[in-house]
């Protein structure tokens, strides 16, 4: 539609031109003494008109002679930039490829390409859109490409060198984002060497928005678990899973380990209180962390009635139909009750003969019944229970200590023949 419109304009003016020359009878007359010149109107239209293109031609061929010079520097610049830039790609392709003899090389004639077109443009002027704060940033990107491959053939003074470039490099305006690049690389080869202090280092010089990354979590988690700083790294991996940066399943089992660490470097009963109280609600209501957390504060020698009130929330869920509670975690609480069997209060004891008579057939409960019953010498009834729960017990644990216990009390009878038998089957276990 558009040419059609230009074709009719081109047609209204060549028609309009055509009457306005064709009926025009005026004519110029030059005098020149003593020559008189009568021209027409048209052919002086037409002279001038063809005067000023050609004046215009040549002024067109005057200005492109004049700059030649300019257009070969402008030439020769774009060629050594895109010689720069050719580079650099060719580092990145070799670093990628594990070449890295060959990425060095080519980071650095990059660098030395970039050198020779800064010294052209400061000779002859602005020739080329490569702006200063383009040439920083390339400057500190092959810096960081030459660090990178030094850090792969384990050249730390020629690794060291460059980085310490590459953050001098950084124009300010892309100062920020080269520099928290090159920060988060010289972590990644702290890790690498083993050096988490000098990793968590280059992570505090970060800003606070940087230092909140993914990245820079991952790096912080990795370097706490390094150094054995357990409750930094538990909250860092707390955060870590509120960003989703694991699945679920990842996430729990990072956070539930790392507790179980920060509940293992506890040394007194006042240590491992302030430990779990440092936990999450949800975190506390992990049913292996708080069964070890009783273990462990019985082990220590803490209060065995705190302990137990951990365990209440488990025991609950254990003994609720359909429960979610796996044999060897049932196996470890059973385990660390019956510590405890000598200081037990009659609700726990109403909860155990609870629970036993509501799974009659649970080998586990019966045995902790049966040892219950056994600390409060009720030789009869601890007789039965463990009667039946050595016949049905799979775990070797219990089942010795089952077996042991059922020796126990033969001897409390005087029969020595089965005392002898069941120490005989303990031993066999």
């Amino acid at each position: 539609m558009r040419a059609a419109f230009w074709l009719l304009a081109l047609f209204a003016v060549a028609a309009a031109s055509a009457l306005f020359a064709g009926n025009n009878q005026a004519v110029v007359t030059i005098f020149w003494p003593p020559h008189r010149i009568d021209i027409s109107f048209n052919l002086t239209v037409l002279l001038l008109a063809g005067l000023f293109t050609l004046l215009y031609v040549a002024l067109r061929a005057l200005s492109a002679v004049f700059s030649l010079p300019l257009e070969a520097r402008r030439w020769r610049a774009q060629q050594k930039e895109r010689a720069m830039y050719g580079a650099l790609m060719d580092a990145l392709a070799h670093q990628l490829a594990g070449r890295y003899i060959r990425a060095t090389k080519s980071a650095q004639n990059a660098l030395a390409q970039e050198k020779s077109l800064g010294q052209l443009t400061e000779h002859s002027g602005q020739v080329t859109g490569h702006s200063a704060a383009r040439s920083s940033q390339l400057q500190s990107l092959a810096h960081l490409l030459v660090a990178e491959s030094a850090q792969s053939l384990q050249n730390r003074t020629l690794r060291e060198q460059h980085l310490q470039s590459a953050l001098q490099s950084s124009a300010p305006r892309h100062a920020q984002e080269v520099r928290e690049g090159v920060q988060f690389r010289a972590a990644r080869w702290a890790l690498d060497d083993r050096d988490a202090g000098a990793a968590l280092d280059w992570l505090t010089q970060l800003p606070q928005g940087a230092a909140r990354r993914t990245l820079a979590l991952r790096m912080k988690l990795r370097a706490t678990r390094q150094l054995k700083q357990t409750l930094p790294a538990l909250e860092t991996a707390r955060l870590l899973a509120k960003h989703r940066a694991f699945s679920a399943a990842a996430a729990q089992s990072i956070v539930r380990g790392l507790a179980l660490e920060l509940l293992n470097d506890a040394h007194d009963p006042a240590q491992l209180q302030q430990a779990w109280a440092s936990l999450d609600e949800s975190e506390r209501a992990m049913p292996e962390l708080v069964v070890h957390a009783a273990s462990r504060l019985m082990a220590l020698n803490g209060d065995v009635e705190l302990a137990r009130s951990w365990l209440l929330q488990v025991w609950d869920r254990m003994t609720q139909p359909g429960s979610s509670i796996g044999d060897n975690l049932r196996i470890k609480l059973i385990g660390v009750l019956e510590a405890g069997l000598d200081s037990i209060d009659a609700t726990w004891l109403a909860r155990i003969e609870a629970a036993q008579q509501a799974y009659p057939r649970d080998a586990n409960l019966q045995y902790l019944a049966g040892m219950a019953c056994l600390s409060l010498q009720l030789w009869g009834k601890a007789q039965q229970l463990l009667s039946r729960a050595a016949m049905a017990l799979q775990d070797a644990g219990l089942h010795r200590k089952a077996w042991r216990a059922l020796a126990v009390l033969a001897e409390q009878r005087g029969d020595e023949a089965a005392a002898a038998q069941a120490y005989k089957r303990a031993a066999e276990l």
